[in-house]
């Protein structure tokens, strides 16, 4: 992506995400769900000394590993963002939570300084995610893990692309919702062995997924449009109603869970 292209981004993100932060820090989506629990599981049973919640929104994921970590950073690249952050924090009684203005290709960190790296809704955000990982893999101690939930797109070439038309007429910032195999791949030559932990479906209701990013109301309807047009089989992946009359209705998308540890060689 040319230097310029990638600066507008950039900036299209932080206005967005500025706008929107405190939507964030309210959001049930983002404070709990299936994929939060069983990244907590796969990492609360050995002690997390130095944890990373690297593009932490809110940060409801850093609030959770807190728990059990001697300390996490949540850094992220919008400061309006680590302002809820803060809040969150003082309003939850966290007191081993530290916000870092950061953006995840150039992390301000030595290396080897986390035993885990986590990122959740984050990931279909970033410009070049393959410097990401090996900033991530620069990052963890040898025997450190990386735990990644996002929103994945299908391997159906028809619904992956369904999926990121709605994203980004709902977020102008969105970049790419990646299909599992493309994390499998770009994980690999980043120097990661990864495993597939689990899939969900993520429950969304249209009003307030929508209302959350201030999503223009022409372009709510444009997905609105989108949806009631949309085949039998998007319908059917998508768990879309029949017909779409109001915007008080739920469907879902695709996620998953990816954990990968440092390929040894």
């Amino acid at each position: 992506m040319p230097k310029r292209q990638a600066q507008d981004v950039r900036d299209q993100i932080q206005q967005r995400f500025g706008e929107t932060a405190v939507n964030y820090r309210r959001s049930k989506v983002h404070a709990s769900g299936p994929d939060l629990d069983r990244m907590i599981e796969l990492s609360a049973r050995s002690r997390q000394a130095t944890v990373l919640d690297a593009g932490c929104g809110a940060g409801h994921t850093a609030m959770a590993f807190a728990a059990f970590a001697d300390r996490v950073i949540a850094c992220d690249f919008t400061p309006a963002m680590l302002q809820q952050v803060e809040t969150l924090a003082r309003e939850m009684g966290v007191t081993n939570v530290n916000a870092q203005l950061a953006d995840v290709e150039a992390l301000p960190f030595p290396s080897h300084s986390f035993d885990l790296i986590a990122t959740r809704y984050s990931a279909h955000h970033w410009l070049r995610p393959q410097r990401a990982l090996a900033e991530f893999r620069r990052l963890l101690k040898p025997d450190g893990a990386l735990l990644l939930s996002d929103i994945m797109a299908r391997e159906d070439f028809a619904q992956d692309t369904f999926l990121q038309t709605i994203e980004r007429l709902r977020d102008p910032s969105h970049v790419r919702d990646y299909r599992i195999s493309e994390w499998q791949a770009m994980l690999a030559a980043a120097g990661f062995a990864s495993e597939l932990v689990m899939t969900f479906k993520l429950t969304l209701h249209f009003a307030s997924w929508t209302r959350r990013m201030h999503t223009p109301r022409q372009n709510g309807d444009m997905i609105l449009a989108l949806f009631n047009d949309a085949s039998a089989d998007i319908k059917r992946a998508f768990q879309l109603p029949a017909r779409v009359a109001e915007p008080d209705f739920k469907f879902v998308i695709p996620g998953a869970v990816m954990r990968a540890r440092v390929a040894r060689s």
